[in-house]
């Protein structure tokens, strides 16, 4: 294999692996610590950083720090951030335990939810300063980076799954395995210094040359409202967002659900919920694949459609599983399953949208714009939101999270809830978004 593909490889394979480490399983660890009202807080920190760092990050990029140097600098202190993390994480663990008769025991967020916010702050960037650095290096070395980078980028995820694997079955000396310890924070915190150690021995990245003189504005990304003087596209970006409240629910709160199940049961998959909500990520991996062929063959509004039900299948699904009935068991499966067509199509069919209809002088801008409108403020709503819906039907037993006495079916109502919700924008968005499908531009653009 060529070498810079090998490289680059590594490179994704570790950026996935950081993130996958404790995105899936961090709200098992806070709930054992007396955290567990604050999930979705640490969530809503993830959505916020990423309305602005990435901008900030990439004009430093442009022009001041080489990218790969940049990387490595944003890793090392992201991942010096969380290891201060883990260790009022381990500090917590301490309290928790001395306070494990106090059924009213609630922890102080702010010593670990300040070290942990910093953290994701200079992580985010690095998503895209990633993708930067593979770009300009697969280019400058003669590469298509079109057809090069799919395969790089799939190891990404690999990346991500098998930090998930690592996490959940290891305890590293513990009583519990490290899905539900401080030691997740830890293992992010290691392989993020060793990402950001690794990225200072990429290839060269130069800073753009460019004497074009761009507006504070147009650095930032925001010339791309402009976009909104376009009724297809303002509705476009108002359903994106939208739909981006449905990300990170099942992030924050899938884990905590499956794991409820092992205070009554002895079923592996309440003991492994990571290891079953990699599932998930194994078919995006894989949807990936099915994207363009689906894209050419019905069109991007009924591929993103096709999304918005899948994510409606993702809550209800949730809704009708458990650990306890095989049935209940195969519930979960199809929900993972389906995660796949719920992500890959909206994103992927989302940013063909954008990068077709946009205006090449704001092509870049309006992908940000993209990116923020469902990442950012999207997913950080939907989670505020799912929080307060778990709060109410749910609470905090002996670091389960499970339904309120008053309510017999509390988890299954708030999945319910989540799928209604999905429902209801995908209905919206059949009727109220009009776009004709136009097979040759696809197909370019798939191609």
């Amino acid at each position: 294999m060529n070498s810079i593909k090998s490289r680059l490889i590594i490179m994704n394979f570790l950026q996935f692996a950081v993130w996958g480490s404790y995105l899936t399983c961090v709200g098992q660890f806070l709930g054992k610590v007396g955290l567990g009202d604050y999930i979705s807080w640490f969530y809503i920190a993830q959505g916020i950083v990423s309305i602005f760092m990435p901008a900030i990050m990439g004009i430093i990029a442009d022009k001041y720090v080489q990218p790969q140097r940049l990387l490595g600098l944003s890793h090392l202190l992201a991942g010096g951030f969380m290891l201060v993390a883990a260790y009022f994480g381990y500090e917590a663990t301490q309290l928790a335990a001395q306070n494990a008769d106090n059924a009213s025991y609630i922890a102080d967020i702010w010593p670990v939810f300040i070290p942990y916010v910093l953290s994701v702050a200079f992580y985010m960037p690095t998503i895209a300063l990633s993708n930067t650095v593979a770009f300009g290096t697969l280019t400058r070395s003669g590469l298509d980076f079109v057809k090069a980078f799919p395969p790089i980028r799939t190891l990404g995820t690999v990346g991500f799954i098998a930090s998930m694997w690592l996490v959940n079955s290891l305890s590293f000396g513990l009583s519990a395995s490290a899905q539900q310890t401080y030691m997740q924070l830890v293992v992010c915190g290691v392989l993020g210094i060793v990402l950001g150690l690794y990225s200072f021995t990429l290839p060269e990245c130069p800073l753009s040359q460019s004497d074009e003189k761009k507006s504070l504005a147009q650095r930032l990304g925001l010339d791309a409202f402009a976009l909104f003087k376009s009724k297809t596209m303002a509705m476009f970006f108002i359903f994106s967002m939208l739909l981006g409240v449905s990300l990170q629910i099942t992030n924050g709160f899938a884990t905590p659900y499956i794991e409820s199940f092992s205070a009554v049961s002895e079923s592996w998959f309440a003991k492994n919920p990571t290891m079953l909500v990699s599932l998930s990520q194994i078919s995006e991996a894989l949807c990936i694949l099915l994207t363009s062929f689906f894209l050419i063959r019905f069109g991007i509004k009924r591929v993103m459609l096709i999304a918005m039900f899948a994510w409606v299948l993702r809550f209800g699904l949730f809704g009708l599983g458990s650990t306890e009935t095989i049935l209940g068991i195969a519930a979960l499966i199809l929900s993972c399953i389906v995660y796949g067509v719920a992500f890959d199509f909206f994103n992927v069919s989302g940013a063909m949208f954008v990068q077709q209809e946009a205006p090449k002088s704001m092509q870049g801008s309006a992908q940000g714009l993209f990116m923020l409108m469902t990442n950012g403020i999207g997913a950080s709503v939907g989670t505020y939101i799912a929080g307060k819906v778990v709060d109410h039907f749910c609470t905090w037993e002996a670091g389960h999270l499970v339904s309120r006495p008053e309510f017999a079916n509390g988890w299954q109502s708030t999945w319910f809830i989540f799928a209604g919700y999905a429902l209801v924008v995908a209905l919206l968005f059949m009727i109220l978004f009009r776009y004709k499908h136009d097979r040759s531009k696809i197909s370019d653009m798939a191609h």
